[in-house]
């Protein structure tokens, strides 16, 4: 049982936590901007730049955000259903792992997502995304301390 347990806790965690990583970083590159930027006149007139935004691709990472950070519920829940299993729940870098995953999840719920929806629904200037990018970046360091001491386990029992 904890072989099993443990697989879907690490597949799960790689999937759906490393596929909504990926999604929040990669839509403030992709959402459209109100002002399209445009080449000064040169040899063609009056060219649009095309700066690879696309409402299409930042839509898809929208879903992806959404669906994936709700399949990644799967990773905290075998998680702490395998720490009972091993009798760990008292180890400081489980409660350490649910609090910062308890962080991440917030961050997530709470200003991402709504703000990803936001950005989507009146696009804004490139200013208006710099916040978005760097919540991103904290909601992926807060998943890469996780995975640091799923790996470290510091104040874990002996034979660990």
């Amino acid at each position: 049982m904890e072989h099993l347990l443990l697989s879907v806790h690490v597949l799960a965690g790689i999937v759906f936590v490393g596929g909504s990583a990926v999604a929040t970083s990669l839509f403030p590159r992709y959402v459209p901007v109100a002002a399209p930027v445009t080449v000064p006149v040169t040899a063609v007139a009056d060219e649009s730049v095309d700066d690879g935004r696309s409402r299409a691709v930042a839509l898809a990472l929208h879903r992806i955000t959404r669906g994936y950070s709700l399949a990644g519920l799967i990773v905290p829940a075998a998680g702490l259903v395998l720490a009972f299993v091993q009798g760990r729940t008292g180890e400081i870098w489980i409660t350490l792992a649910v609090v910062l995953t308890a962080a991440a999840g917030f961050l997530l719920a709470v200003q991402i997502y709504p703000r990803q929806r936001d950005a989507l629904a009146t696009p804004g200037d490139r200013a208006r995304l710099k916040p978005l990018s760097m919540m991103a970046g904290f909601y992926n360091v807060l998943w890469t301390i996780v995975v640091v001491l799923m790996i470290v386990r510091p104040g874990a029992g002996e034979g660990a």
